[in-house]
């Protein structure tokens, strides 16, 4: 009786790659021949599940499986397991490799297979953070950093070992740089503890790097830092990285731009943003007023009269430097209002008079004559209510 593959898994024919495997992972899991030793039907489950889901993971093996079903590899047709298909039977299941590998870095973090890597290597990549001023990042600048890394052996030239011929193969795993035991059901491959899979070790180690063949040492870069840059961007400094395992090349170095916090400005991509207080007796005849600008400079501002809290002014193309560009950003003056504070008897006297004044005027503040009049017309509602 022909097997339904998807019946067996618990999906439906529509299910996609993640439902497959979450499927077969929890079944697998659930009839594991050591889970279930007093089950001797759990291992003829557990080899179907495998079956399956070998079948149904690969899409040109689950096309012929949905197009000829089970007989596409049962050997009787030019299908993947037929005569002319390559010699695939899904029931070989010495080891349960093909498919229970899949879940197998779930359940024990590493692969069921491959070789050893004593090949040259590339270094690994390396990032720092650099800090830069506002100003430094308007107008840009080199910069020296010193940092950390990993480098060539000047001695044994990367080889790690004190002569030519200072290494011989690894005894425990025969050069292959893996080595296989045993756990419960499964046998598993790992990298050899002995030469750490590199299929060899070093008997006459260098004694500078002491057979590893890098060193770890401080050096000082040259970081071009280009005008406009902003906040989180990486510059990357091509080879300035680790160095390579046995001649290998080295890896990048990338320099993550931290702008530090200013005291006047506040960026916004390209434009910049300054809260200017100004007195009241200033904003309420007008003036105007000096600010500092990116550049050093200062740049006067003229304040109408009547001006309020929160007011903007833009001054045009005096804001950041836009990256790779000479084009600039525009800065904004935002205006807060001073009321102020520790009056003398005369000075209150004087705020008095001028109160009273603009009171029987009126016209003086919008703001709160239009509140208190909104404020009055929802007590005479609710009254007449």
């Amino acid at each position: 009786m022909s097997k339904d593959y998807y019946d067996i898994l618990g999906v439906d024919k529509k299910a996609d790659a993640d439902e497959l495997k979450k499927a077969y992972r929890k079944l697998a899991l659930k009839y594991h021949p050591d889970q279930n030793k007093d089950n001797p039907e759990a291992e003829a489950k557990f080899k179907e599940l495998n079956e399956a889901y070998d079948i149904l993971k690969d899409p040109q093996k689950r096309s012929a499986y949905d197009q000829y079903g089970e007989a596409a590899f049962s050997g009787g047709m030019g299908g993947p397991g037929g005569p002319g298909g390559g010699g695939f039977n899904p029931r070989d299941f010495s080891g349960f490799g093909s498919a229970f590998s899949d879940i197998f870095e779930d359940m024990f973090g590493g692969g069921m297979g491959g070789g050893r890597n004593n090949g040259p290597a590339r270094g690994a990549d390396m990032q720092f953070t650099m800090e830069i001023s506002l100003e430094d990042a308007f107008k840009g600048k080199d910069a020296k950093m010193k940092v950390p890394s990993v480098e060539k052996c000047s001695k044994c030239k990367g080889t790690g070992s004190k002569s030519s011929g200072g290494s011989q193969t690894c005894t425990t795993c025969d050069g292959r740089g893996r080595v296989r035991a045993q756990q419960g059901f499964f046998t598993v491959e790992r990298a050899c503890p002995t030469c750490h899979g590199e299929g060899e070790v070093i008997t006459d180690p260098c004694e500078a790097c002491n057979g590893q063949g890098r060193v770890r040492k401080e050096k000082t870069l040259q970081v071009n830092i280009p005008s406009g840059i902003d906040q989180g961007r990486r510059i990357r400094l091509a080879g300035e990285g680790e160095a390579g395992h046995k001649g290998g090349p080295s890896g990048d170095l990338y320099v993550l731009i931290g702008i530090k916090p200013h005291k006047f400005f506040k960026r916004e991509g390209s434009d910049l943003y300054c809260r200017v207080p100004v007195p009241m007796t200033k904003a309420a005849m007008g003036g105007s007023v000096e600010v500092p600008t990116i550049e050093g400079t200062r740049a006067g501002v003229k304040i109408p009269a009547g001006t309020q809290t929160g007011q903007q002014f833009r001054l045009k193309g005096k804001g950041m430097t836009v990256l790779r560009s000479s084009q600039r950003g525009d800065m904004y003056i935002e205006i807060f209002v001073e009321t102020p504070k520790n009056l003398d008897k005369k000075q209150k006297s004087l705020m008095t008079e001028l109160d009273e004044t603009l009171a029987k005027s009126g016209k003086h503040y919008d703001e709160s004559e239009g509140f208190f009049q909104k404020v009055k017309d929802l007590w005479s509602d609710l009254k007449e209510s």
